[in-house]
């Protein structure tokens, strides 16, 4: 398929540039993918969409501050860096910019007086850089970096916690799964007091999500690995609503990333750590997944794809039309959609 297929035309101010006041006073597109029917919702009545004995799935990896400035020499402005991922004794790549001030051997200084060295260029365009005293670089991030919001958000005047999960705990992400943003405590409470079963999946994000198609043809999109891990804990789960005859829901494209790259032959989700790049396009068959709950995607992207393959193409575009014709707010800070 042509990727030009996946466009669609978004007013500017239509992209959320601060979140709702509160996480579940979202609004809540429902879409049917058997009729194409759009029902129009608050997040907060997930609580009474969602039968008892259904697990939801939600992705608790929690995003790094993986973005930060270098301290510039007299003169020339601050480059930025942004942590891809660690490769062990003070190692990362990066995304980096602008990318001719990172050639090999290249010095860096960092805020606190650290020093980043550039060993190499990769073929992917990612800088190895080597923090010089450093056995750990997450933690120079830690120290050092801010949220890596989207390019498309511009405005800084939200809290840094409301680009985290409230289920967030194994740090590792470079972006948030969205999705999971408009849960709270309280409506996570209600649905376990409904008898919907809450499990967890840790898909750490990196570009294999975020990175824009660049090809004309989808089928020549390369996805980068991302790690993720499946515990006996929901894999039991798992098993146990399907042979009850209960279905799954999954919060954000990471969770149905993850939960397809899991799942067995014989219908089981293998489980521990596992590596995944899948590309879930129109024609693929779920096996493990009956219902998404996402964000609205930006055009171009691996995650409309995957939400058009869930839903269809043109049912998933028409709700998209329908959503800026409702004036729904878009992409991270933006309201959400549950495919049914």
């Amino acid at each position: 398929m042509k990727t030009a297929l996946f466009e669609f035309d978004l007013p500017p101010e239509l992209i959320a540039q601060v979140p709702a006041p509160t996480r579940p006073a979202s609004r809540l597109l429902e879409l049917d993918r058997t009729t194409g029917t759009i029902t129009h919702r608050r997040f907060a009545d997930l609580a009474d969409l969602i039968p008892p004995g259904d697990l939801l799935v939600v992705n608790r990896s929690r995003v790094i501050p993986a973005r930060l400035f270098t301290v510039p020499e007299p003169g020339r402005t601050p480059a930025e860096i942004l942590f891809v991922e660690d490769l062990g004794a003070g190692r990362c790549a990066a995304m980096v910019r602008p990318g001719r001030r990172f050639r090999p051997g290249r010095v860096h200084v960092l805020p606190g007086g650290g020093r980043a060295r550039v060993e190499e260029v990769r073929p992917d365009g990612l800088r190895v850089l080597q923090i010089e005293g450093e056995t750990d670089s997450v933690a120079v991030f830690r120290r050092h970096g801010e949220m890596p919001l989207p390019p498309y958000i511009t405005s800084r005047e939200s809290s840094p916690d409301r680009y985290q999960t409230v289920f967030a705990k194994e740090e590792g992400s470079v972006a948030a799964p969205t999705a999971g943003l408009h849960f709270d405590a309280a409506l996570l409470d209600r649905l376990r007091e409904r008898g919907v079963r809450v499990g967890e999946v840790l898909l750490h994000v990196g570009l294999g999500t975020f990175k824009p198609i660049e090809t004309e043809e989808i089928d020549d999109h390369v996805m980068h690995a991302e790690r993720f891990c499946v515990e006996p804990a929901l894999a039991s789960a798992f098993a146990e609503v399907r042979a009850g005859g209960g279905k799954i829901w999954a919060c954000g494209t990471t969770s149905v990333r993850a939960l397809e790259s899991a799942v067995q032959p014989d219908g089981t989700l293998a489980t521990g750590w596992q590596e995944t790049r899948c590309f879930l396009r129109p024609g693929h068959a779920f096996r493990a997944v009956d219902h998404l709950i996402t964000n609205f995607h930006l055009p171009r992207s691996t995650l409309l794809v995957l939400v058009a393959a869930f839903a269809g193409r043109e049912k998933i575009l028409a709700a998209y039309r329908e959503a800026v014709a409702a004036r729904y707010r878009f992409f991270s800070f933006g309201d959400a959609m549950v495919i049914l």
